[in-house]
């Protein structure tokens, strides 16, 4: 851990307020990490940016691929270094919209840039951008198929596919909704490890989203995953179980949305990656849209802007294991707090930034998992703007109320929550003292090893 979170937790340790970091994590010293950034000097092209444009950009910005320009080669990333260093200053990009400032700081998916990594790409513009020696050149990457599994690396090709039954979009046309169900080929009750939903490569332009729930005797029998345009997927607590039951289906809810490309027999396809046969998981976990006030119904006036709340509480204690804001080109900025039954309030996440061109789930580290008791509220806000300074707004003139359609707006977040008892509670929060406990007597209060 850097030294200043040692002696973050060190003070707080001393002032007695373990309690709060062992519910709510670590994530709000972590947030402080990369700050205080440094001088870079003799800093090139070749041996220091190209490096980061590979980790970071390539994937989207080379030829064939969505970026709108490759940043592979000097000349073109030396063409549009201003534009680049902008949009990274601003976190535009990479996108992945997630304030640094406030909340849990460590997710399972962070391809945010690091404070580092920026201030090395503004030093290099300001010096004029040189070039450096060709031989410092890292090796072009060999980026993966497209269609490919991103989830992959990680787990191996998933255990299940389901494919969406074929569907034609039309270049031009109002919103198209498909909703096939299609049988999983699941035998036997299984807990799910992952999930990744994968529209088309030509159709992730066209699938707005692409929702599933598990059906069984034509009954529903609970969320499987969502997909927004942006969103890595879905990754289980070790702890924990979500249930992919015996003899079901997929009921897929495909929102398709025509933008000048003609699709012929398009599919959506769900991976679902499973545990062993013998593994039963702890406590259970759910995928559920939680609504915020308003959320069913609201108008924002022509020029007009609007804030909406939604107040959550559970029987049972829990643990929200990942948070994704979900709106429409009007909605700029959402939040997640706890309410606690003492009456404080803890931030959780922030998106002040939000973008309807990227839906992302934020997935938290399972030590930092918020945890909430029973009789604490989570609260979810949202701030929407219908006015002419939101650059997404298509048309400022206009009423804009709920509904499923592109033109529309939602109000609501998805989470994924599981379900713990009393003892699981307690023994995740000895779990997490212990660690921190342990964590803070590796260090004097100096920095300094014992």
């Amino acid at each position: 851990m850097h030294r200043s979170i040692h002696r973050s937790v060190a003070q707080i340790v001393s002032a007695g307020l373990l309690a709060l970091l062992v519910t709510f994590g670590t994530g709000h010293e972590r947030a402080l990490e990369g700050q205080q950034g440094g001088e870079y000097s003799d800093l090139t092209f070749t041996k220091d940016i190209a490096r980061i444009l590979q980790d970071n950009c390539q994937v989207c910005h080379q030829d064939g691929a969505i970026g709108p320009m490759p940043l592979t080669e000097y000349d073109v990333v030396r063409r549009y270094a201003r534009r680049v260093l902008r949009m990274v200053e601003t976190h535009e990009m990479p996108p992945y919209h997630y304030d640094r400032d406030v909340g849990v700081q460590d997710l399972k998916y962070d391809p945010r840039l690091s404070d580092e990594d920026i201030g090395k790409i503004r030093a290099w513009v300001e010096a004029g951008m040189p070039e450096g020696n060709p031989d410092d050149m890292p090796a072009p990457v060999d980026w993966p198929d497209p269609a490919e599994w991103r989830l992959a690396d990680r787990y191996g090709e998933p255990d299940i596919v389901v494919r969406s039954e074929p569907y034609d979009v039309p270049a031009i046309g109002q919103d198209r909704w498909w909703k096939p169900v299609v049988p999983t080929g699941i035998e036997e009750e299984r807990c799910i490890l992952a999930i990744e939903t994968k529209p088309s490569v030509p159709g992730r332009g066209v699938t707005h989203h692409a929702n599933s729930s598990f059906r069984v005797n034509g009954e529903t029998a609970g969320r499987l995953s969502e997909y927004a345009l942006g969103k890595l997927g879905e990754i289980v607590p070790e702890d924990a179980c979500r249930v992919a039951p015996a003899n079901s289906e997929v009921a897929w809810d495909i929102h398709y949305w025509p933008n000048g490309q003609q699709l012929t027999d398009d599919q959506v396809e769900i991976g679902i990656w499973l545990h062993p046969e013998d593994y039963e998981g702890d406590y259970q976990q759910t995928l559920t849209l939680y609504m915020l006030r308003g959320g069913k119904g609201y108008d924002i006036a022509p020029h007009g802007t609007l804030m909406t709340q939604g107040f959550h509480s559970f029987d049972t204690p829990v643990r929200v294991d990942s948070w994704q804001p979900h709106g429409h080109t009007r909605l700029v900025a959402m939040s997640l707090q706890i309410l606690r039954k003492s009456g404080r309030t803890e931030m959780v996440s922030m998106v002040s930034n939000w973008s309807a061109l990227w839906h992302h789930s934020h997935i938290y580290e399972d030590d930092v998992a918020p945890l909430l008791e029973v009789g604490d509220q989570l609260i979810l806000t949202a701030w929407y703007d219908n006015s002419e300074n939101n650059r997404y707004n298509p048309d400022p003139d206009q009423w804009v109320g709920i509904g499923d359609r592109t033109a529309d707006e939602m109000s609501h977040a998805w989470l994924a929550v599981t379900h713990l008892d009393e003892e699981g509670m307690r023994k995740i929060k000895e779990d997490r003292a212990a660690r921190l406990i342990s964590e803070q007597g590796s260090s004097q209060p100096d920095g300094s090893h014992q």
